[in-house]
């Protein structure tokens, strides 16, 4: 799939050195295609990494996607530049008088907080009121998913005993689910994070569904109102390295952690880790842009029904 970035955004060429087809503003211009609008709403300190882990899996369908980042104003970034973010980033007045076919909430890491005390609530909650009206699908994202888990349905969240770091192995369910067509029976997601969701809650919601768990992690793709709202527990997003950055990040911190599972051969950091998850992580997205946007989404905006 081509995706249409700014041309200017500096992972832009780091994705064509990968050989995914970017297109720029000149080539989108030309093509008389209705291309799919996706917002990111981009929650993680390192921004700009965020933001190539979310284009890699983004670009693997035919559909021509333009692509636009937005951050929270109620909170000061401290990992990434002023002038990136003034340059590629709109904040949500800018964006919310119009419609939207997708809306990517990320993860955060402000898991432990309880959701009321994290400083962007109010704000976050706002896009997600909005979102009921102005985009087709949202895709929740680790986080992301629990906090709107949370605010959409009232699930709670819960502190597990340890942390869950590694790729773990997952199973689907429904396998007729258009978010899973193309899964294999089991696959491979790296997980990172102190909190889970409350399954039994997410059972006795009529409007919300389990399509894929793991035996260890808990439920981990969760459709809400037939793919108005997806849920995503898990980082399918991530790069080889990103565990390993996380892993080594928390030994300076003196936090003691352990070795991800799963990940390092011979559970052995000091060997290059191995990318167990791209496939499915990649065929996730490619379904939920296929069947919950594309296949969802009017031609014309202002020909949509709204009930």
């Amino acid at each position: 799939m081509p995706i249409r970035i700014d041309n200017d955004l500096p992972v832009k060429k780091v994705l064509e050195q990968e050989n995914i087809f970017v297109m720029d503003e000149h080539r989108a211009m030309t093509q008389d295609i209705r291309p799919l609008d996706i917002l990111i709403l981009n929650l993680m300190p390192l921004k700009e990494d965020t933001e190539l882990q979310l284009l890699r899996s983004l670009s693997n369908t035919p559909l021509q996607v333009n692509i636009s980042f937005i951050r929270t104003m109620s909170y000061e970034s401290k990992h990434v530049s002023e002038s990136h973010l003034e340059r590629f980033y709109s904040d949500f007045e800018h964006v919310k008088n119009r419609k939207w076919d997708g809306l990517i909430i990320t993860g955060a890491p402000v898991e432990n907080m309880e959701f009321e005390e994290v400083e962007y609530w109010d704000e976050l909650t706002a896009i997600m009121d909005w979102s009921v009206t102005n985009v087709t699908s949202t895709l929740h994202i680790c986080w992301g998913a629990q906090a709107g888990l949370y605010y959409r349905y009232g699930v709670k969240k819960y502190q597990l005993p340890e942390k869950f770091s590694g790729v773990y192995k997952h199973y689907t369910f429904h396998k007729r689910t258009p978010l899973v067509r193309g899964f294999d029976d089991s696959f491979l997601v790296p997980q990172s994070r102190y909190t889970g969701v409350d399954k039994q809650a997410i059972v006795d919601n009529p409007l919300l569904e389990i399509v894929a768990e793991s035996d260890i992690t808990g439920p981990y793709l969760i459709i809400g109102e037939d793919g108005k709202n997806i849920f995503v527990t898990g980082h399918p997003e991530y790069d080889t390295f990103t565990l390993d950055q996380e892993y080594k990040r928390d030994i300076k911190r003196g936090l003691n952690p352990n070795i991800p599972v799963n990940y390092y051969p011979d559970d052995d950091p000091e060997q290059k880790p191995i990318k167990s998850w791209r496939c499915h992580a990649n065929t996730l997205y490619a379904n939920w842009l296929n069947y919950y946007v594309y296949q969802s989404t009017p031609y014309d905006w202002t020909k949509k029904v709204t009930n």
